[in-house]
């Protein structure tokens, strides 16, 4: 259930906002302050425009752009603790809304490669969930895995709030988790090129129908001279109906207005198309209590760190291939 996009909301509705930004064309610095400063002013003129707004989400690499020649250089990365974050707390703050921002974050551990990262902002200016990518798109992204697993907050109206990046919606054990750690808005920022622009909407309502949760996802849009991005914001509801769907116009604004509650109820009440809960008590027809024995041997072997397709052997690329042949750069930019 959701409107097509109104200016208000009533008690119980999630008002939430996509914006299809123009894919960045990054060569240093200078021009992450420029997107800073775009999307603190987008912040501000969107609430203006919706008042009852509760949610506005970014794609991934809003921020700091997708030039791989730069990518982890120092003077690229970015802090949640940094000036530029702070902007974003200002800007959430001021217009009293929340916010789902992209940054690429510095490694603990300044030898090894950056992370890709989202960061969800509440009303007050506060950092309400950190996230850090777990599947980055090999063999092209040359961030560290995620480790932080797949964090879940409380969100407004009664949301709770997930939220992963691009290639991590391919996998729906990433979905799954989001859901069993109570998620029922699941997130998806991107910057996917049109390769896999049909994928991409396959998987948000997948995800969302195998997991009874809300899915909103946007994705960068527009020409940087090398790929098109498609835009195509899409909010799926948790029967995997596709709700709302945005074009491939940078600056669209796709909006939706959600109900939380309905989830949990349809979590709590629904029985055959109850995936999530049958899967860890099946058959409970047939044997009381259903069987809860893990019957998965791929889950066995991943918890056991033993994880091997049949056909491993025979992967070929398995490393940064052809786009980093000398390895991922650290360190200062060449001057």
């Amino acid at each position: 259930m959701a409107s097509t996009g109104s200016v208000s909301a009533w008690d119980e509705a999630l008002l939430v906002a996509m914006i299809q930004y123009p894919v960045p064309v990054i060569k240093g610095p200078e021009d992450i302050q420029v997107q800073v400063d775009q999307i603190c002013r987008t912040v501000a003129s969107t609430k203006a425009g919706y008042p009852d707004l509760d949610l506005i989400v970014f794609p991934e690499y809003s921020t700091q752009g997708l030039n791989t020649a730069i990518w982890t250089y120092d003077e690229m990365l970015l802090s949640v603790d940094s000036p530029e974050v702070g902007r974003f707390k200002q800007a959430c703050k001021q217009a009293n809304v929340w916010g789902v921002f992209s940054v690429m974050e510095p490694n603990e551990d300044p030898s090894n490669p950056p992370y890709n990262t989202a960061i969800i902002i509440n009303a007050d200016g506060e950092l309400a969930l950190h996230y850090r990518k777990l599947q980055p798109w090999v063999p092209i992204e040359p961030w560290s895995p995620g480790n932080f697993g797949m964090p879940v907050c409380d969100g407004p109206k009664g949301a709770k709030l997930a939220v992963c990046i691009c290639h991590d919606g391919m996998f729906p054990e990433l979905a799954r988790e989001a859901a069993y750690k109570g998620a029922n808005v699941y997130i998806r920022i991107s910057g996917y090129s049109t390769q896999v622009n049909d994928q991409w909407i396959w998987t948000n309502r997948t995800n969302a129908w195998q997991n009874l949760m809300y899915t909103l996802a946007v994705n960068l849009a527009g020409y940087d001279g090398v790929f098109y991005y498609f835009g195509e914001g899409t909010v799926c509801n948790y029967d995997g109906n596709v709700v709302q769907q945005g074009h491939r116009n940078p600056w669209e604004i796709v909006t939706a207005e959600l109900f939380p509650r309905l989830v949990d109820k349809a979590r709590e009440h629904w029985a055959l198309e109850n995936n999530i809960f049958n899967l860890g008590c099946r058959a409970y027809v047939g044997k009381p209590g259903g069987e809860r024995a893990n019957y998965l041997t791929w889950v066995e072997d991943l918890a056991n760190g033993q994880y091997k397709l049949p056909w491993d052997d025979k992967v070929k690329i398995r490393d940064g291939w052809k786009y980093y042949p000398d390895g991922v750069k650290l360190g200062p930019m060449p001057k």
